[in-house]
């Protein structure tokens, strides 16, 4: 058994030893019996964090025995319940058969990962529409390509995608592709013609990244386990009723260990004997060559204080993100997108303007890049560098956001800088960002991050106070229940409001503390 034990630099080490820790990939991972937590170390940095709770694992990659419940001509989609609260969202492009070379997109590393392959939304003409496909309480084989994310229940695709270690089965389609991040040519050309030799008829095959200078066995082993896989998902979907889980995706620590866990890993870290003994167990099946970096942490400190992980964590729930230089990031969610800000800050510069601009935006690029990892952040991404005038530094500063968002494993776009000094970016959104998956709506705020001041409030409640005494011939007097602070305030630094009601309406007014309100909360009430 492998321990991990207290690291301590060594200063004799050369120039090139220290380059080459400070690149080099680590995992580390915390188990407990309520939570799995696994995080993705990048030249010493949190780079990714992934957390599934054991009573709510994620969906992404089960494949369900579903009924189509309603049909959208108008949408072209269609809802299908695979047994969740919410039905699932089903789109024409991912009920056709025989999808052409053209309509799959190629793999990119975020596929592989428990998610699945997505299709091109393009429909041709000659394609029927999702009515002549699908009809309601028909009963279809549909796979998890999205998680429910806030009031939209999950995506779900009827072209089935299994990931194995080294490529990923697709067998409603006829493709055989390559990982993009497989760089060479050569490489490229050698793992398709071993694909087509090895593969089913009527079949897809997408090399991922792991498979890059694999042999014959280990492609041609995976191939036999995916297609047994598939057949047991098969004749399972025969013998069940919708809705019913017909295929439950690995674990987070397994698919991690399956998806991350490559030759550029030095290390993966775990603090759970039992997830421990069932790693080594699945990677000395799947990969025994690299069973020599796994490693169980002992130490009574919780590991992801000892590897600093959860004071970043920490952080990346924070709305500012400080920058080295004295600059920081302010990153703010929005009903349809999230934007970013970039600020100067406390860093003043030494030469010009031009150049403390460059500089931070420089910086700030490359701590974007890794916040949108880190948070998980999907869908639409508005940066808000600051203005710079001259065009190869706007150039720059984008080559520098492209180049640090090579490393994410979730699809992303960049455009081009705008004269307002706005960068828009994708990233492709397939859960719920750490902040989503971690916090709630503030109960008293609901969301909204403010709540009405103390003097609006007594405001409103001297409207009240006013339309009820106008509107009723009673001569009773008045009763006002509200929060402390409020009331507070009435019997002090707006005093005079009770006090010209009591005056022009002839009225008393009593004011009554209630700290069961919230602080919007009041009523007036004859008393």
């Amino acid at each position: 058994m492998l321990y991990e034990e207290q690291e301590t630099a060594d200063t004799g080490n050369s120039l090139l030893e220290l380059l080459y820790v400070s690149m080099s990939q680590e995992i580390i991972i915390n188990s407990t019996p309520q939570q799995i937590r696994v995080a993705l170390l990048e030249e010493g940095l949190v780079a990714e964090v992934n957390i599934e709770r054991r009573k709510h694992r994620g969906i992404v990659g089960n494949i369900y025995k579903g009924r189509v419940t309603k049909v959208l001509p108008g949408m072209q989609a269609a809802f299908v319940d695979i047994g969740l609260k919410k039905d699932a969202f089903l789109y024409v492009m991912d009920v056709y058969d025989n999808l052409e070379e053209d309509e799959i997109e190629e793999l990119d590393e975020s596929e592989g990962e428990g998610e699945v392959p997505q299709r091109s939304k393009r429909r041709s003409p000659k394609r029927p529409p999702i009515q002549e496909l699908l009809k309601r309480d028909q009963e279809v084989l549909v796979q998890v390509s999205k998680e429910p994310l806030g009031t939209k229940g999950a995506r779900v695709t009827c072209h089935i995608s299994l990931p194995g270690r080294y490529i990923v089965f697709m067998p409603t389609v006829e493709h055989v592709g390559v990982s993009r991040r497989i760089g060479s040519q050569g490489e490229r050309h050698r793992l398709r013609k071993l694909i087509k030799q090895l593969k089913p008829s009527n079949s897809g095959f997408i090399v991922r990244t792991a498979g890059e200078e694999r042999d014959e066995a280990d492609l041609a082993n995976d191939i036999e386990f995916l297609t047994r896989l598939w057949d047991t998902v098969k004749k399972k979907n025969e013998t069940v009723r919708a809705p019913a889980l017909v295929h439950e995706d690995l674990n987070l620590i397994l698919r991690t260990v399956r998806d991350l866990f490559t030759n550029k890993v030095d290390k993966l870290v775990i603090d759970s004997e039992e997830e421990y003994e069932r790693v080594l167990e699945f990677t000395e099946a799947t990969m025994p060559h690299l069973v020599d970096r796994i490693r169980l942490f002992v130490k009574d400190i919780p590991i992801f204080d000892h590897y600093g992980v959860e004071a970043e964590l920490e952080k990346a729930l924070q709305r500012k993100v400080w920058l080295k230089s004295g600059g920081y990031l302010v990153i703010d969610r929005a009903e349809a997108l999230i934007a970013i800000d970039v600020n100067t800050g406390k860093f003043v510069g030494k030469k010009n303007l031009e150049d403390t601009i460059v500089k931070t935006n420089l910086e700030a690029a490359k701590e974007v890049a890794r916040q949108v990892r880190l948070r998980d952040l999907g869908g639409i991404i508005i940066i808000d560098f600051i203005d710079m005038e001259n065009e190869e530094n706007k150039k720059k500063v984008v080559s520098v956001l492209e180049k640090e968002l090579a490393n994410d494993r979730a699809r992303t776009n960049v455009l081009e800088l705008t004269e307002l000094g706005l960068v828009q970016m994708t990233r492709k959104r397939v859960r719920e960002s750490l902040k989503q998956l971690l916090y709630q709506p503030c109960p008293y705020c609901k969301g909204m991050g403010y709540i009405k001041s103390e003097e609006t409030i007594c405001y409103e409640i001297q409207g009240d106070i006013q339309r009820l005494v106008s509107t009723t011939a009673d001569k009773r007097g008045v009763l006002v229940r509200a929060h402390p602070a409020i009331t507070a305030m009435l019997r002090g630094e707006e005093r005079n409001i009770v006090e010209a009601i009591e005056l022009n309406y002839h009225r008393k007014i009593r004011i009554q503390d209630d700290e069961s309100l919230h602080q919007e909360q009041f009523y007036v009430t004859l008393a």
